[in-house]
């Protein structure tokens, strides 16, 4: 039987119960979204497949304007209005400095030149603009496990979490670790101003006591193999 996401959820709501402090990492993302979210600003969601943070940030959003490589997702995107671009991340066809925060989630470790992407945000950020991300981390146990099955993506995702095969991407983790994401930030020209190394045990937990264990080995856990990565750079 798959993991669905609500399983997921419903595990994260449980560790968070006993670990006080401890946010998933997509709520940190929101957070830090709205931590900077400003009316009158145009926001830009990388890969904004059918809905994404755009969808959930809903009216907050002034000036929203999705992009994605992807016709037949924007195509299929849950907010018919939302102004969207057809186009990869590393070729961003709009004017420089014409962004106030890009947005990225579940985008980075797709990437096979980041460096281009993330110029391309540095060009678009105005001055103080942010570019806020949320990653796997590339040494997680569920990354690493990740890459040895690459193969076989496309049978395991359908059967591991229930989504189609059309949405299972290939992943090269290029951007995925601290050093890598500030390397890229500084190349560019932006400030890394903040890195979250977010820990998840519910990968893999197709059963409660899998999921106790996975809670119970988070401990031991170097914080450089956390599963997720929530960060800001800043256009200075």
């Amino acid at each position: 039987m798959p993991l669905s996401l609500d399983q997921q959820n419903d595990y994260r709501a449980r560790y968070a119960a006993r670990h006080p402090g401890w946010r998933p990492a997509t709520h940190l993302y929101e957070a830090l979204i709205r931590e900077r979210l400003k009316p009158g600003q145009r926001v830009l969601d990388l890969g904004c497949g059918r809905g994404g943070t755009l969808e959930q940030l809903g009216p907050a959003v002034d000036y929203p304007i999705g992009l994605d490589p992807d016709l037949q997702s924007l195509i299929e995107h849950r907010l018919p209005d939302l102004p969207r671009i057809a186009a990869p991340a590393d070729a961003i066809p709009l004017s420089a400095a014409s962004v106030d925060l890009a947005l990225s989630s579940w985008v980075l470790e797709h990437l096979p030149t980041p460096a281009q992407t993330f110029n391309e945000v540095a060009r678009v950020l105005r001055p103080g603009g942010s570019f806020i991300f949320l990653t796997p981390g590339a040494l997680s146990p569920a990354a690493l496990l990740n890459r040895a099955l690459m193969p076989l993506q496309g049978w395991l995702v359908p059967l591991i979490y229930g989504r189609a095969e059309v949405d299972a991407f290939p992943v090269v983790y290029h951007a995925n670790t601290r050093r890598q994401i500030a390397a890229l930030a500084s190349g560019a020209g932006l400030r890394l101003d903040r890195l979250y190394q977010v820990q998840d045990p519910t990968y893999f937990a197709f059963h409660p006591l899998i999921f106790r264990l996975n809670a119970a080995a988070l401990r031991f856990l170097p914080r450089n193999m956390a599963e997720h990565l929530v960060g800001v750079c800043v256009k200075p």
